[in-house]
């Protein structure tokens, strides 16, 4: 990681799979090993330490060997609870770090400069591709965990309202291609043949 930036990178593991059969998704097996482990590996060498978000039993993470937080919310409201608990976590841990940066625990191509290139863009900072902007793949300091938790007590749940409300840099991540094929970096696995199809560009990755 190029910045001398001290960053918290925050993985998202809390979503209820209501598209995949339920459970955590994030904890199922991608190229012989849990998915979440593929987006810890991408995001690790970026930043200076990490948690893992999640709702449910926080134990079946254990084995990741990072520090786990549940969201302060409860019944599953959305990844803004998770951004804000990672912010929440952060403050009181790590107190020589004042930004984190998140991504969400189904999306195992983010692209390796992803830290350095959200950092350039200013101190709040989302991904944006040809498919739109992905406001969970964000850059945000801890300075604006009280108003997010004030915003979530008074009822928003949309990340993507949030970083427009905090006049978020949108970075622009280009396609890249794997085994022939033009791929989204935020490619996100929500149903069965998506992680059937994330299984073929990994080893196609691999294969390369």
């Amino acid at each position: 990681m190029e910045t001398t930036q001290r960053i918290v990178g925050v993985v998202l593991a809390g979503g209820r799979s209501s598209r995949m059969g339920g459970g955590d998704k994030t904890l199922r097996e991608l190229s012989g090993r849990p998915m979440l482990a593929h987006v810890i590996a991408r995001l690790k060498p970026q930043v200076t330490d990490m948690l893992i978000s999640a709702n449910g039993d926080l134990s079946d993470f254990a084995a990741f060997g990072w520090p786990v937080v549940g969201d302060t919310l409860p019944d599953f409201q959305g990844p803004l609870t998770g951004i804000e608990a990672g912010l929440a976590w952060t403050a009181m841990n790590c107190p020589d770090t004042t930004t984190i940066v998140t991504v969400p625990g189904n999306t195992p191509f983010i692209p390796d400069d992803l830290v350095s290139r959200l950092t350039d863009a200013g101190a709040v900072a989302v991904a944006r591709t040809e498919e739109g902007v992905h406001p969970v793949v964000g850059l945000w300091p801890l300075a604006m965990a009280g108003n997010l938790k004030v915003a979530l007590a008074n009822g928003l749940r949309r990340a993507s309202r949030w970083a427009e409300m905090q006049n978020a840099a949108e970075v622009f991540f280009p396609p890249v291609e794997i085994g022939g094929r033009t791929v989204d970096p935020f490619f996100n696995i929500n149903r069965p043949e998506d992680l059937a199809e994330a299984e073929v560009l990994l080893a196609a990755e691999a294969d390369s």
